[in-house]
């Protein structure tokens, strides 16, 4: 698709709409940056009620923006709604509970490297599942970034993978990881609806199922009355993790599709780990151990290599 026109008195926001690679800059800060975010207030709010306050308010931040989308949609939507509210509790909720709650007994820095890995996992997954065809040099890009992960989650000694010995943190984010694997693998039967009509929906799925898990495992409904009287801190990564990870990343990530289309945009995941660890040292002060340039080394060639030959096959 061709950029819009220009017109001299445009808005800023428009403007912005029109410049792709800012776009897919902004895209994985965001994404990077929820990670730090959720790290700084661990001790503080239960990560059950900081994803349960998250979806219910980024639905409620969606839902004017996406009201004519909706109504344009709605014969398609009153049809599938189970669908596309499950891609809401997989994809939004499911994944972000575990990585809250990984972030309770794992850096984040560990975190935002073993997300890294997530484009790895799904071309992994792809081939696994829906037998998409790859090249034995995408298939060693894959296992040499997932090498990278697993020396994370092990802290730099893979020996204790024959012990089962990981930290249980790590291992949630893993969890995470493979939760928004199986959601990006079901977005291939997304049915034909706008972005914004697939948000809202989707962002109202994950807010039964934050509320859900709340009450279940958190501590309970009730704990949203504790809100108000949380630090200015809380209420500034709820603000952000409401609106800008949710809605604004999103957005920005298809728009840039669009305009430069997915082959091109795609490795701007890669970004999501370098924001993320570069917030995690700054922000939150954490140090960056030898490991971890040796992981992100190994799972940056990896990614590399896998996409490398992905290009190379289609030329071919």
């Amino acid at each position: 698709m061709t950029k819009p026109l220009h017109h001299q008195n445009r808005g800023i926001s428009a403007r912005l709409l029109d410049q792709p690679y800012l776009l897919l800059l902004l895209a994985p800060l965001f994404w990077g940056g929820n990670v730090v975010a959720a790290k700084l207030v661990v001790g503080e709010i239960d990560p059950f009620l900081l994803l349960g306050a998250r979806c219910v308010g980024a639905t409620l931040f969606i839902l004017p923006f996406s009201w004519r989308f909706l109504r344009a949609d709605w014969p398609v939507i009153r049809r599938t709604w189970p669908l596309l509210m499950a891609y809401g509790a997989v994809g939004y909720a499911l994944y972000n509970v575990l990585l809250y709650v990984g972030l309770t007994t794992t850096t984040a820095v560990n975190s935002s490297i073993e997300t890294g890995a997530l484009p790895m996992m799904i071309l992994a997954a792809n081939f696994i599942v829906f037998r998409v065809r790859a090249t034995w040099l995408q298939i060693l890009g894959v296992l040499i970034a997932i090498t990278g992960v697993m020396l994370t989650a092990t802290h730099g000694d893979l020996g204790r993978l024959l012990k089962l010995d990981i930290n249980i943190g790590d291992g949630f984010v893993l969890l995470a990881c493979l939760t928004y694997t199986a959601y990006t693998l079901a977005l291939r039967f997304r049915p034909d609806i706008h972005m914004m009509s697939f948000m809202a929906v989707a962002f109202s799925g994950a807010a039964i199922t934050g509320v859900v898990m709340l009450q279940l495992f958190g501590p309970g409904i009730g704990s949203f009355a504790t809100i108000p009287s949380m630090s200015a801190t809380v209420w500034a990564v709820l603000a952000y993790v409401m609106i800008f990870p949710s809605m604004f990343s999103q957005v920005a990530y298809a728009r840039g599709v669009e305009l430069v289309g997915a082959n091109r945009a795609a490795p701007s995941h890669n970004l999501i780990p370098v924001f993320g660890a570069l917030g995690s040292v700054l922000i939150l002060g954490e140090r960056l151990e030898p490991y971890h340039y040796l992981a992100a080394a190994i799972i940056i060639g990896g990614i590399v290599l896998a996409e490398w030959a992905a290009r190379r096959k289609i030329l071919a």
